[in-house]
């Protein structure tokens, strides 16, 4: 990323930051921090069991459910669901830009319409997010008045209302010419069979109401009970925002329905007629054998708006939309060690700040440090400290006078 878009970045991350000070220091965050901590272990400890009963219960509520092993699965799964369509919905998320779903559907002559304003902003700007709640951080209002001025052709006032108010336009006008619409999911409560979803635009409301209803989230969603997903999205709308609740939560549970004449239900009332989550493994089960802390997530971004190394390379130092050191780890078991490598292994400093930013206190310092000791049995690790370990064993000394 050029500096003066890491700049631009590195001044929002400041303007988070002081909004949500205090609030981190309240008594009622750190008590929720408290549980959220102790349900997302639980999560994660107990996950084939709720993922058994998630699949149960949501089936029971008349959603249909679809395991996927990994990326490639879980894009052609979509695609069966969408082939038919020009042009299909999606919201901001994360496990869909973990398995590049959009440039997928697009390769595929479906297109897809970025109904959240940062999301599409991005899509014009053809580059990466650089924050999981605000993927558009690193761009400032001029740079995003042209791109928009650019993209309808005509001139578009450097001017946040104004540029909200062409952008929107051409969204709602095109979702009123979709049959379906993708979302994620922030939290999945298996024993409820409910997907939660938070949002502060009120685009994902828009795409419940559509007939087909996707829901792609990965695994590591999973809790138990509704109450511990509201528990778990509070807690990341404090971290990631600064503010105490999103805007919106969506619950979702079963298809749109009525049984307003005489307590006779009736599918196909205002909602959706069809809803399909695909659950997302990816590398997930096999992570909770070696590195199941990374597991405990809640998709906040806290670890990377103060994080040394994030703060200067920006999305290079991570995988796709799994920022940072946290990302790192986690491709490793998407991928292999090549793809960890390549992500950032070797950058981060190991100085533990995300750690004391995260919520949940992930160690991503140490997780990193046991990979590197991986990687390097594998013969994986940056040229230059193969040649200083060359030295080290031929002349005791990390210099070779020979080598300018």
């Amino acid at each position: 990323m050029n500096d003066p878009s890491l700049k631009i970045m590195n001044r929002s991350f400041g303007i988070l930051n002081k909004r949500r000070s205090t609030l981190l220091e309240d008594e009622r965050t750190l008590d929720l921090k408290e549980r959220v901590k102790k349900i997302r272990e639980y999560s994660v400890e107990h996950l084939s069991t709720l993922l058994e009963k998630a699949r149960k219960t949501l089936e029971n509520n008349g959603i249909e459910v679809i395991m996927a092993h990994d990326a490639e699965e879980a894009r052609e799964a979509i695609y069966q669901l969408v082939k038919n369509e020009e042009t299909v919905a999606k919201s901001k998320s994360n496990t869909a830009g973990e398995i590049q779903l959009t440039e997928y559907l697009k390769e595929h002559d479906v297109n897809v319409l970025e109904t959240d304003l940062g999301d599409r902003i991005v899509q014009f700007h053809q580059s990466n997010p650089t924050h999981p709640i605000g993927p558009a951080c690193h761009l400032d209002m001029e740079i995003i008045a042209k791109l928009v001025s650019e993209e309808f052709k005509k001139e578009i006032e450097a001017e946040p209302r104004a540029i909200l108010d062409v952008v929107k336009s051409d969204i709602i006008e095109k979702i009123s010419q979709c049959r379906v619409g993708i979302t994620g999911a922030n939290s999945v409560a298996a024993e409820d069979g409910s997907l939660l979803m938070v949002h502060n635009e009120g685009n994902i409301s828009l795409l419940t109401l559509l007939d087909l209803h996707i829901v792609v989230v990965g695994v590591d969603k999973l809790v138990p009970t509704l109450e511990d997903a509201v528990s778990v999205v509070k807690l990341e709308t404090i971290y990631a925002t600064g503010k105490t609740v999103p805007a919106y939560m969506n619950v979702v549970s079963s298809p749109s329905k009525t049984a307003d004449i005489e307590q006779i239900i009736l599918n196909d009332m205002y909602g959706a007629k069809r809803v399909v989550v695909v659950f997302l493994d990816n590398g997930r089960t096999e992570a909770i054998q070696e590195k199941k802390e990374c597991l405990w997530c809640i998709g906040c971004g806290a670890c990377i708006v103060n994080c040394p190394v994030y703060t200067t390379l920006g999305p290079e130092f991570g995988y796709l939309r799994h920022l940072g050191g946290r990302g790192v780890v986690l491709s490793r078991y998407i991928h292999d060690n090549d793809v960890c490598f390549n992500s950032g292994l070797f950058k981060c400093t190991l100085c533990g700040q995300c750690t004391l930013e995260c919520p949940m206190e992930i160690p991503v310092n140490l997780m990193l440090e046991e990979l590197r000791e991986e990687s390097v049995k594998e013969r994986i690790y940056p040229e230059k400290h193969g040649k200083i370990k060359n030295n080290l064993q031929k002349r005791r000394s990390p210099f070779n006078p020979d080598e300018k």
